[in-house]
């Protein structure tokens, strides 16, 4: 008879080490007590401090009734305060909800009922959201004030303000062990049709995504590295998948740490240069709207190291960055995956290869990170072979990914179909291994029985030297199905810009073969702007709606 796998034997005495978000604080405590984290211009201090505060943080919260399993949201901007509740608020076995403050007040009320909120802590300027909707909470007890300046007048009656209350509170607190599978953290996907949907993290899976990011964005030899001599500053908001778990990564290693607060170019741009940032992350627009501020065009910008998610970096905004010094490139992820599943990581032997092959590289999907297994299937749930060409769902298994939606078992279920999460990406995968998405499932557009990549025609359209933005949907045509439409922002003082001009350039990549004949769009329009949703990625649902009523 076949032996089984044999089992560890436990001493008596052995201690079961559970993976829990306190013992992340260990290292950065012992190797860089001195070392800064920084909110604006307007707050300093180490991480002996910061150590500190979460224990203080800790007992504030335990004095206003929290406990085990009590869910505590935020409401604020990326912020010193954020990061202590990062850690304070799991350490006691409670549930982080990070609101996501761009949904309208209707949404924000449904996301804090529905993940069944105890306590709020909630900046000066979502006061009156909070306000307007605060007779309609039904499991809210209390609400703590975070305050930049003067808070606003308010009907509702506060438990107290932030700075207040842990200044009276105690610095000793003594974090429990407890099951390393205990919700940590809970926020809310912004769909696209229906309500939102409340994804959640255990502490093990923070901890095990952090040491795998850790392992990928400091170990390997490629660009873009993010080691303990780096000055971190998050352009994603935190209330979004954790700021994509890198304030974990940062705080391990003990990194100076620079919180931008509210998303203010020139604010941005200060801090980058003041404090000596060199490690970012953002969503296209996010950079997009730093390259075209003003003011940057003075700031040194050669020792910033960006990753960009969230949506696809297109080709124009790569090379552009690239040009002035930025080390972009692309990781890829979503709020299910806690986020990060790949990076754009050249390998060693192409660091120093040309501008157009770095483009290339730097704007695929990338790479798996450690522990990720990530498959390219067909709709028979078969492996598409790795030719650059064959197209697929992107499934993926990995320690970190969520196990299911808040109370919406069905939808989990669908998601989790056939044992793989369902990423709803289209991708091929070339002979080096790399990734690359082509689309959404949701938005391929398919035109007379063939495929045709939105995100490649935007990728396509961007590298027009007019083009500011650029977006492309499908639009239903009685002849071949759907056609691409293409919206697009013109780049200041260049008025003249027309679709034909538009249409002109694509030619070219028609020409050499990059895309087909009917892949271009028939029309293309001129626009303002572009709507993007409330994480900054491109709102294709409301261009489609914009259309369908005749609008732009």
């Amino acid at each position: 008879m076949a032996k089984g796998v044999q089992l560890v034997e436990k001493t008596q005495s052995a201690y079961a080490y559970p993976l829990l978000i306190k013992h992340l604080l260990h290292t950065p405590v012992l190797y860089a007590p001195d070392q800064e984290i920084v909110y604006r211009d307007q707050f300093r201090m180490t991480y002996r401090d910061f150590d500190r505060r979460v224990r203080k943080l800790a007992n504030a919260l335990a004095g206003l009734g929290v406990g085990p399993g009590d869910v505590v949201a935020v409401l604020d901007w990326d912020s010193h305060r954020y990061l202590e509740c990062f850690f304070a608020v799991p350490m006691m076995g409670a549930v982080l909800h990070t609101v996501n403050v761009r949904l309208s007040p209707e949404q924000v009320l449904w996301t804090m009922n529905h993940a069944e909120d105890t306590v709020v802590l909630c900046h000066q300027d979502f006061l009156p959201l909070i306000d307007s909707i605060r007779s309609e909470l039904k499991t809210v007890k209390q609400v703590v004030a975070l305050k930049d300046d003067n808070l606003p007048a308010v009907k509702m009656e506060l438990a107290g303000e932030y700075e207040a209350l842990l200044a009276a509170a105690g610095d000793t607190y003594e974090f429990p062990d407890f099951d390393e599978n205990a919700k940590a953290t809970t926020f809310y996907t912004t769909g696209t049709t229906g309500d939102p949907k409340g994804v959640y993290f255990s502490h093990r899976q923070l901890v095990l995504h952090t040491l795998a990011t850790l392992t990928a964005v400091g170990s390997f030899h490629a660009q873009g590295r993010f080691r303990s001599n780096d000055v971190y500053m998050p352009l994603t908001p935190m209330f979004h998948v954790h700021a994509w778990g890198v304030p974990y990564v940062a705080t391990v290693l003990g990194v100076k740490q620079v919180y931008p607060g509210r998303y203010e170019p020139p604010m941005m741009l200060k801090l980058l240069v003041t404090e000596g940032v060199t490690f970012s992350h953002c969503v296209p627009t996010i950079l997009h709207m730093l390259l075209s501020a003003e003011a940057a065009k003075s700031v040194d910008l050669s020792r910033w190291k960006v990753i960009i998610g969230g949506s696809a970096l297109p080709r124009g905004l790569a090379r552009a960055a690239l040009q002035r010094g930025i080390d972009v490139y692309t990781g890829y992820g979503m709020s299910e995956t806690c986020p990060i599943l790949t990076l754009a990581m050249l390998r060693p032997d192409r660091l120093s290869a040309d501008l157009e092959y770095q483009v290339d590289v730097r704007t695929r999907t990338g790479l798996p990170i450690p522990l990720v297994d990530l498959r390219i299937v067909d709709p028979m749930f078969r492996d598409q072979p790795a030719d650059g060409k064959s197209a697929g769902e992107i499934v993926v298994r990995a320690p970190w990914l969520t196990m299911g939606y808040h109370k919406a078992p069905d939808k989990a279920e669908e998601l989790w179909e056939g044992g793989y999460l369902h990423t709803g990406d289209i991708a091929v995968r070339d002979q080096e291994g790399y990734v690359k998405i082509t689309d959404r499932l949701k938005d391929v557009i398919k035109t007379g029985g063939e495929w045709v990549s939105s995100l490649e025609l935007e990728s396509l359209i961007s590298q027009h030297p007019g083009v500011s933005e650029a977006a492309v949907v499908g639009v239903a045509d009685d002849k071949w199905g759907e056609r691409p439409l293409a919206t697009v922002v013109a780049k200041p003082g260049q008025a003249d810009l027309s679709g034909e001009d538009i249409r002109a350039f694509l030619g070219k990549f028609v020409a050499d073969g990059t895309i087909s004949k009917y892949a271009v769009p028939d029309k293309i329009l001129v626009v303002e702007a572009i709507p993007k949703t409330s994480v900054g990625k491109i709102n294709k649902r409301q261009i489609r709606m914009d259309l369908a009523k005749g609008g732009n």
